[in-house]
């Protein structure tokens, strides 16, 4: 590797070492922590139990739908988690190039997303 590629991981490693722990100043991490959380679990979960459990409401996302029919609940986690990977691959790539705003943009949608999607799709299981 050259030397300027070797300087530029070393640069992005604030991003993934926070001074305070999760709860660190730059909030890289914690973003990411709660993509996760939303994105990554409660979005899946409760897509899950809308297929799986109702049978008057069914995935509105057709490129979902596509891949649930394909593929079955393993086809929409793949799906997800691949959308999961590419921005968490923006993310890490921003963070390298030392563009903040592209660094946080990706876990702040995906939060944002995933926590719409969670909420609505629980009110749909409730009825």
């Amino acid at each position: 590797m050259s030397p300027d590629v070797v300087q530029r991981l070393r640069d992005a490693r604030r991003y993934l070492t926070p001074a305070d722990g999760l709860t660190g100043t730059r909030g890289f991490v914690p973003l990411w922590v709660l993509a996760t959380a939303t994105y990554g679990v409660g979005d899946v979960v409760t897509t899950i139990a809308i297929i799986e459990h109702s049978p008057t409401v069914s995935e509105a996302n057709a490129l979902v739908r596509l891949s649930v029919d394909a593929f079955g609940i393993l086809g929409l986690v793949l799906l997800k988690y691949a959308v999961f990977g590419v921005t968490l691959a923006i993310s890490i790539v921003a963070a390298v190039d030392g563009d903040d705003f592209f660094a946080y943009l990706p876990p702040t949608v995906l939060s944002l997303v995933g926590t719409f999607t969670m909420v609505y799709n629980a009110r749909l299981l409730l009825g």
